[in-house]
């Protein structure tokens, strides 16, 4: 148990952290200085960890052996009338978190290349970490690009789209949590008990994860 989190938590830590710190550091450096006030631009994960969304949500799913695992963190807050460029600075801003994580799943790829040199004590344990790091920050950012706000995939669908579209996608953000929980969670357990399969929207984030995993493994020389 004690190994099975050593080799999970860290990745966890270091994922969620620097998600959130990216969308604080791009805002600030885009006018916008509400998160960097609140001290959001910061690698401190105390900052950035939501008790129930980081640890407990996950944790209950986990146990209760669920299709898909779902939590979040601390959204940054974002004045986005503050931006220079607000429609522009929100994709960016948006994008920020997204794109961290797959830059840290190429750096953890890229690190399976060393793992030999180590010495043999501790060779599992830093492939494991490295692993779990890449499906992580993958799982992450895929799932985060989902176009449904609060999500950053949201958020980017709004600053992207025609008005007409993006108004009235911007006024679900209030719902959006609890959209994803019903879509996620709550519709697949309805289809187990009535034997009709309603899980696509995990299936759909599956789907795109493994592609993505495998286009990083491909570029980073792993397959």
């Amino acid at each position: 148990m004690i190994y099975t989190i050593s080799i999970w938590l860290l990745p966890a830590i270091i994922a969620i952290t620097l998600h959130e710190a990216a969308h604080a550091f791009v805002a600030r450096a885009l006018g916008d200085d509400t998160a960097s006030r609140l001290g959001r631009v910061s690698l401190n994960p105390l900052k950035h960890i939501d008790p129930f969304g980081t640890i407990l949500l996950p944790g209950a799913l986990l146990l209760a052996q669920s299709p898909f695992l779902f939590g979040y963190a601390k959204p940054v807050p974002v004045n986005f009338g503050a931006l220079r460029n607000p429609r522009r600075d929100m994709v960016l801003v948006a994008a920020a978190g997204p794109a961290m994580n797959i830059a840290l799943a190429i750096v953890s790829a890229l690190g399976f290349h060393l793992v030999g040199n180590l010495p043999d004590s501790i060779v599992q344990w830093v492939a494991q970490n490295l692993k779990n790091a890449l499906v992580l920050n993958v799982v992450l950012a895929v799932f985060n690009m989902f176009p449904l706000p609060p999500l950053d995939g949201g958020r980017i669908a709004v600053g992207l789209l025609p008005n007409f579209i993006a108004l009235p996608l911007a006024r679900l953000e209030y719902y959006g949590m609890a959209m994803l929980i019903g879509l996620l969670i709550i519709l697949p357990l309805l289809g187990s008990q009535t034997g009709v399969d309603l899980s696509f929207v995990s299936r759909l984030i599956s789907s795109c994860t493994d592609a993505v995993l495998t286009l990083i493994l491909k570029l980073t020389g792993n397959l």
